[in-house]
């Protein structure tokens, strides 16, 4: 991992140290880095959207495969993925977005719990000595990873002892260590759920306790946004209801590969992220924050600049269609009431 993730540790690392440097406040460093990279993420958004879009108006030709070959979905899928290429539909671009997303965590990982290789820029062998010197004064126990270091740190902060020893030795500078508390919460400390825990030092653990919560909150209302704001949500709850009632449409609503998996990196993504804040650094827990809040706006502005003129003009297509047929309907009264009065002024001329 480190092999193939290796630049991105580097890069992410870099950003986060130029973010520290220029506003002095690791949180909001943290804060500005999940900006820029949820940024990046918006053209995956639109085309993600824009996919959608275009299934949801090619919704009756799906249908009409789904009629044509019934049961046998090899043939169904087959039809159905070529349809799609040929209207310029990725199959896959739905899932592309959660996947990159799943995939970031390790960069953000690494930089949260090992700071003082990234933004102190103390060097690893350093970092590894120090575990040692902390191991054999007493200060450290159990195994500590040299990039993933964040009981070192703790232990620089609270033991003058042994922060002594490690600037002695040339291991670390004084001005290497640095401020990592945001709105007084010490963003190194993991956020505990046992009330043991948390009442044996609540001026700790009790602010912390807040990052789970809004990581959950804002997820809740990220899926529901994703739900009731994608094209056609209307007219699929419209066709569930349907089906329900008939159970020989139930067939028809059978969702195919991509939304099954779709659906399942959206609730997965959640509690990945809500185990994180319990078992990581809580800065990690303010990355996923930061990230849940970029995503619901994202969502609100792919919204009213794609699905809602798409509604709006799918709307209008249909009142088109409704108003066409109630005036042929007209016309077909008009015509049918000419041929009964017709019929009935040739019978008067015959009497």
């Amino acid at each position: 991992m480190d092999f193939i993730l290796g630049p991105l540790y580097n890069l992410f690392g870099w950003l986060t140290k130029v973010f520290y440097d220029f506003f002095g406040n690791y949180g909001v460093a943290i804060i500005i880095l999940t900006v820029v990279i949820r940024g990046l993420l918006i053209p995956l958004n639109v085309r993600s959207q824009k996919s959608m879009i275009k299934m949801q108006a090619m919704q009756g030709k799906t249908m009409e495969l789904q009629r044509k070959y019934g049961d046998n979905k090899e043939k169904y899928n087959e039809e159905l993925m070529k349809m799609q290429k040929e209207n310029g539909i990725g199959g896959l671009s739905g899932c592309i977005l959660p996947i990159i997303q799943l995939f970031l965590i390790w960069p953000i990982y690494r930089i949260v719990s090992g700071p003082l290789i990234y933004l102190s820029g103390v060097a690893v062998d350093n970092v590894k000595s120090m575990i040692e010197l902390g191991q054999n004064m007493g200060v450290l126990s159990g195994v500590i990873n040299e990039k993933i270091h964040i009981g070192l740190i703790s232990a620089l902060n609270t033991n003058s002892d042994f922060l002594n020893s490690c600037v002695e030795k040339g291991y670390i500078a004084l001005g290497q260590m640095i401020d990592l508390h945001f709105l007084g919460m010490d963003l190194t400390m993991t956020p505990a759920f046992n009330p043991v825990t948390i009442f044996s030092n609540p001026g700790v653990y009790l602010p912390l306790l807040l990052i789970p919560i809004l990581v959950l909150v804002l997820n809740i209302v990220s899926i529901q946004m994703t739900k009731y704001l994608k094209p056609g949500y209307k007219e699929e709850k419209e066709a569930r209801e349907r089906a329900k009632k008939n159970p020989a449409r139930k067939d028809q609503m059978a969702q195919d590969s991509t939304e099954s998996m779709m659906k399942i990196m959206n609730w997965t993504m959640p509690v990945i992220m809500l185990v994180t804040t319990f078992s990581m650094p809580a800065a990690m827990g303010l990355y996923w924050i930061v990230s849940s809040i970029m995503g619901i706006l994202t969502q609100l502005l792919v919204y009213f600049m794609f699905t809602k003129p798409y509604q709006i003009k799918k709307a209008e297509v249909e009142l088109k269609k409704e108003n066409a047929f109630k005036h042929k309907k007209i016309e077909e009264q008009a015509e049918s009431a000419e041929d009964d009065n017709s019929k009935k002024n040739g019978k008067k001329n015959r009497k």
